[in-house]
């Protein structure tokens, strides 16, 4: 089993090309939660995320004969990049196999590192599918995303540092995909400071940790669906369930609102921009999926910043919502003059500003004599919205809540 010392000799092989990134208190984190939360950002680290310190711990013990075949693995997107630069770094030819529908921004990131990037199947497990078989028709090492001890103890060495930083620490929340990180992190925090609580947490969509744990073997879930996609992996591995059964403490899980949420308040209040996995650990701080005691010192792990904009707006808009920031909603009116600048008054009132305005005739919802009004509205919390819509109710509207 993955033990301190790997970890430790990972720090050598992997330090230069892993930076060691900042663990800051979080004032802001720490008054919303009541714990004293600490933040790991290793969305600094190069490649914007830690799979660097695993990718290159890896492909550093590769023999002479590896490194001229060249290596292969399968990822949707952090780990690619992590292991197309290390790949690059060391004069290995890499190719990487990434779901058709990866970020693009990680897809164009992977190949500007320099490795060969082939899109194959619809989410992780389909493209390692692909992988495993070039492995075999080209002879090449693959490198796992988590399931390989040595790729572990690299992911590892942020332990290292959290505990360099913070050793005062009670608990650390780190977010769970195949489980390489946690794994990692585990051993390194523990080993050092075994009183220490160690809470995994996934997304809600892809949450296949709890229930192999349970039984005590891999179990794979039937399919992923989350905006976390760092983290959207059907199982984890049996290594990685075999370190974590034996190190962490907790396992919880977090659904997308309470992740989109996570995201934009790092966005707004820390200026912080992470991806969706990498907004996970807090979202879990801050829904109180676990429990944790008023100033008890939480390191929450920050694991990747590589989220798509097109994505971003929308994960965004979805955090605005559960803030109370963003109100949708749509009003049958009257067709007949005055009908929407009666309805822009009342608005303004209330002190909304609106972003957009959509009027339609022609729906064939709507009666012939009436109009379908859209508004989405920017407003400054859950109470100003509630307050729009008794507004616009007691002027005799039927007010439908999109968002």
């Amino acid at each position: 089993m993955l033990s301190l010392s790997d970890v430790r000799e990972a720090r050598e092989r992997v330090d230069g090309a892993a930076r060691h990134t900042p663990l800051e208190r979080s004032r802001t984190f720490s008054e919303m939660s009541g714990a004293d939360v600490h933040l790991k950002l290793e969305n600094l680290q190069r490649t914007g995320a830690f799979k660097i310190r695993g990718a290159m711990n890896r492909i550093a013990t590769l023999s002479e004969a590896e490194r001229e075949a060249g290596v292969v693995t399968a990822s949707a997107g952090n780990h690619a990049q992590g292991v197309a630069l290390a790949a690059q770094r060391a004069g290995v030819d890499a190719t990487v196999v990434m779901p058709k529908f990866a970020p693009v921004s990680k897809v164009k990131a992977t190949r500007g590192y320099g490795a060969s990037v082939r899109l194959e199947g619809v989410d992780y497990d389909e493209a390692q599918a692909y992988a495993h078989e070039l492995e075999r028709e080209e002879d090449r090492t693959y490198v796992h995303a988590f399931n390989d001890s040595v790729v572990m103890a690299g992911q590892g060495t942020l332990g290292l540092e959290i505990v360099d930083d913070c050793s005062e620490l009670d608990t650390v929340v780190v977010p769970i995909g195949g489980g390489g990180l946690i794994s990692g992190v585990a051993v390194a925090v523990k080993e050092q400071l075994p009183d220490v609580r160690v809470v995994g947490v996934q997304a809600e969509g892809a949450a296949s940790a709890a229930k192999s744990l349970a039984a005590g073997e891999v179990r794979e879930i039937d399919r992923v669906d989350t905006i976390a996609d760092g983290i959207a992996t059907r199982a984890v591995g049996e290594e990685t369930l075999e370190v974590m059964a034996a190190y962490v403490d907790e396992v919880v899980t977090v659904d997308d609102r309470e992740i989109a949420l996570a995201l934009t308040l790092l966005l707004e209040r820390s200026k912080t921009l992470v991806e969706g996995a990498g907004a996970v650990s807090l979202a879990a701080v801050l829904s109180e999926a676990f429990e944790y005691d008023d100033g008890e010192t939480v390191v929450a792990a920050l694991c990747g910043g590589n989220i798509d904009l097109n994505r971003l707006g929308t994960v965004i808009r979805r955090g605005l919502v559960q803030m109370g920031r963003y109100l949708k909603i749509t009003i049958d009116l009257k067709d007949r003059p005055g009908e929407l600048e009666r309805v822009s008054s009342i608005v303004a009132r209330t002190g909304a500003n609106v972003y957009a305005v959509h009027h339609d005739r022609t729906s064939r919802d709507v009666a012939v004599n009436a109009a379908e009004l859209e508004l989405e509205l920017e407003t400054d919390d859950a109470e100003h919205a509630a307050d729009i819509v008794d507004a616009l109710e007691a002027d005799g509207y039927v007010v439908e809540i999109e968002s």
